[in-house]
């Protein structure tokens, strides 16, 4: 399947809606002049859609079988759209982390992977895509329940997108090679390119099936055996997954998925002896205990894609409307919950009432209800963990003065929703623009001047993405260089093609997923030098 634009899609099934819907009772965050909040999807909220998908999988993948885990201990999974059980999954723990690493160093020492053919590889990685394809919408529809992200989301963009980066890997499987150096003095000089071993993996919650593909496509691209653990909020399309693997012949041990907790099972893969690469996407802090862990134990290399505070800059030649559209998506996109996403936006001054009534009134009419239901924007938060956080910082944004436009409270009386929320008038030491929210809470910033906006941008201990609105050249090439982020979207915002490499500066992270800059994260480079007599040249 051809790359596709995250952006491009997701517009097709947007929706928009001028009903009306009154907040029930009195609402203390009201006073600082919140319209209303209105939403079609909202008087349906209590008809909840039933799931058209089965959970089969609820046990540890272990050299290439389900199994229970050791202590034989479970934890429940919950819907985020009613907080009920969906399944008891397996807990894994220090033991069955052990047992995964058994497994993979086994089939990594003396198992087919590593020995077979890079093309054989290749054809097993795009078998595993046929796969995905075949199966896009039980997928598709285990993502949305299991996380609460809308279903055409899920079924149209991500597991589409999750079929596509595995192809991109398949294809790189054999064409990895190293290079003949030309050394000084009688010497044949080469480099090979190994594979690292066996890779610890940690994914997040968020995007729990594109965190995937993104560590174990170039992974097993390379030759790698893997030990993955899930996040413990959506470990059901993880299993999923992990059993077509194996139906499209990866051998035993290669792929082994622990579900399980970051203090015990993650703590574990991070400070294991026998893992020699470990990658993790999550916050900032718990990135620095990964980082920790990993250099108390063997010193093992570490990749950390972490938290943002990505600036989303307006500028004052912007067409408001389209600004107003893309820094909504930039903010709003999988409710808030993304780690680039364009949480301060930053509008010039010549457009800014403009552009913060406009961004109210897009808030207000965003479709939020239950993520099967079709047109549906905005399903729940993931958990009450990141419910309550979201409506604490929302507290904060009051208490520090910011004006509520819209939104700041929950959405319906069931589950973990939250009504889209805009403040404007927000000034740079406030928690709403200092802190990752992650959830649906615009912040508007007003600036003057691109020396201004460039500084206040920078001024960020996060560095992972920032976005750009203009129409004008210069400015775009002024801004592209001067901010200090991984990921710069002009005119556009969340392009995650396979090729695109992703990754932050700072307190955003160490190194970089997709594209080719992520197969270094699994490679060895090993220099190989040897003695020529009487060379009949050099």
């Amino acid at each position: 399947m051809a790359s596709r634009r995250v952006s491009s899609l997701l517009s097709r099934s947007l929706i928009s809606s001028s009903s009306l819907f009154s907040l029930r009772g009195k609402d203390p965050l009201m006073k600082r002049g919140a319209r209303r909040y209105s939403n079609l999807a909202s008087a349906s909220l209590e008809d909840t859609i039933t799931p058209p998908v089965k959970v089969e999988h609820t046990q540890l993948l272990i050299n290439g079988k389900f199994v229970d885990s050791a202590s034989g201990k479970t934890f429940p999974t919950l819907d985020p759209r009613t907080g009920e059980v969906i399944a008891q999954v397996a807990e894994g723990d220090v033991e069955d982390v052990n047992r995964a690493v058994v497994a993979a160093r086994k089939a990594f020492d003396k198992g087919p992977w590593p020995r077979m053919t890079a093309y054989e590889r290749s054809k097993i990685l795009f078998r595993f895509a046929d796969l995905i394809e075949k199966h896009n919408d039980e997928i598709a529809a285990l993502e949305t329940w299991d996380n609460g992200k809308p279903y055409e989301q899920s079924a149209k963009i991500e597991v589409p997108m999750l079929a596509r980066v595995f192809r991109y890997y398949a294809g790189w499987a054999d064409k990895i090679h190293g290079m003949t150096v030309p050394g000084d003095g009688s010497h044949h000089v080469q480099t090979l390119h190994e594979p690292i071993g066996v890779a610890g993996q940690i994914i997040p919650w968020n995007f729990p099936l594109l965190m995937l593909s993104w560590k174990l496509g170039p992974a097993l691209a390379c030759g790698n055996t893997v030990v993955l653990k899930t996040a413990e909020q959506t470990p059901l399309s993880a299993l999923l997954v992990g059993r077509l693997l194996h139906e499209a012949g990866l051998p035993e041990g290669v792929v082994n998925i622990v579900s399980g907790f970051g203090p015990t099972a993650g703590a574990a893969i991070a400070s294991h002896m026998d893992i020699d690469k470990v990658a993790f996407t999550g916050s900032t802090d718990v990135g620095k205990i990964i980082l920790e862990l990993a250099s108390k134990s063997n010193l093992k290399a570490v990749t950390l894609e972490l938290g943002g505070k990505s600036p989303f800059i307006v500028c004052e030649d912007a067409d408001v409307d389209q600004a107003v559209e893309m820094a909504h998506f930039a903010l709003f996109f999988n409710q808030g919950q993304c780690c680039c996403a364009g949480s301060r936006t930053f509008v010039h001054e010549r457009v800014y009432d403009e552009f913060v009534e406009k961004a109210k009134a897009r808030a207000i009419n965003r479709a939020v209800g239950d993520p099967f239901k079709s047109g549906i924007e905005q399903g729940p938060q993931v958990d009450s963990e990141q419910f309550e956080k979201i409506l604490k910082y929302i507290r904060h944004g009051v208490d520090s003065g910011a004006t509520l436009q819209a939104g700041g409270d929950r959405h319906g009386s069931k589950g973990y929703y939250i009504q889209p929320t805009v403040f404007s008038d927000v000034k740079d030491d406030m928690l709403i623009a200092k802190d990752e929210i992650f959830g649906p809470v615009q912040t508007i910033l007003k600036f003057k001047n691109l020396d201004e906006v460039i500084a206040r941008a920078n001024n960020s201990r996060y560095g992972l993405a920032a976005g750009v609105f203009t129409q004008n050249l210069d400015t775009a090439n002024r801004l592209m260089r001067a901010l200090r982020v991984g990921s710069v979207w002009i005119n556009c915002f969340d392009v995650f093609d396979a090729t695109i490499p992703f990754g932050g500066y700072k307190m955003s992270g160490i190194g970089r997923e997709k594209g080719i800059y992520s197969l270094n994260n699994y490679l060895q480079v090993k220099a190989v030098v040897t003695s020529i007599k009487n060379p009949a040249w050099l």
